[in-house]
């Protein structure tokens, strides 16, 4: 479906700026539950707030598609929030539930795998900008890889934040890995043949 243009924000897109502006929220509950955790005092409370959080920002990604599809609402503004609102909720969650210097805070992500998501976001990151600055335009065509990927971070962190026992949580994890190296890897395919096809066209 082509994007639309809209003088105005339209409800998709205030969706989506309702799930950015939670980002900073759950990032300071789950400071806070860290700090209260390391004194030696955890406030549960905290924890499962920001898990509630994380599950109404993550539900709500697709409420904001589904507007912007029934409405014929899809805009330039919104192809942008939308993934970026993915990716912050995501790193930041992977990132606050990995610290090996604090035991108390169980289950946790390795760090190996927490240095994977964010070594394939940092390259696609870095992709999507080369593409665009070399050609002007950059079309993405999401992979069953990625989105995979993303269900299984999804449902890493929900396990973690909701403090479920680890070895469920390591299989979920490191699949989530496995299959964000994967997509990572097609992706940079995708990106080299892109790249080629648009210098076979000028």
């Amino acid at each position: 479906m082509p994007q639309q243009s809209h003088t105005s924000i339209t409800l998709a897109t205030k969706v989506t700026l309702f799930r950015i502006l939670g980002i900073p929220v759950f990032i300071l509950l789950m400071i806070y539950y860290k700090m209260s955790l390391a004194e030696g005092d955890p406030n549960e409370y905290q924890r499962m707030l920001a898990l509630t959080l994380f599950i109404v920002i993550a539900l709500t990604d697709a409420l904001d598609g589904y507007l912007a599809r029934t409405r014929n609402e899809i805009t330039r503004l919104g192809a942008i929030l939308d993934p970026l609102a993915d990716k912050a909720l995501l790193l930041s969650a992977i990132i606050l539930l990995t610290r090996p210097s604090l035991p108390e805070l169980q289950p946790q992500f390795p760090v190996i795998i927490t240095m994977i998501v964010i070594s394939r976001d940092a390259v696609l990151l870095a992709g999507t900008f080369i593409i665009h600055w070399l050609s002007g335009s950059i079309e993405v065509n999401p992979r069953i890889s990625g989105k995979l990927a993303t269900v299984f971070q999804m449902s890493a962190v929900i396990w973690a934040l909701a403090a479920w026992p680890g070895a469920p949580f390591l299989v979920l994890a490191w699949l989530a890995a496995l299959l964000t190296m994967l997509s990572g890897v097609q992706y940079v395919y995708d990106g080299k043949r892109y790249l080629e096809k648009h210098a076979a066209h000028t």
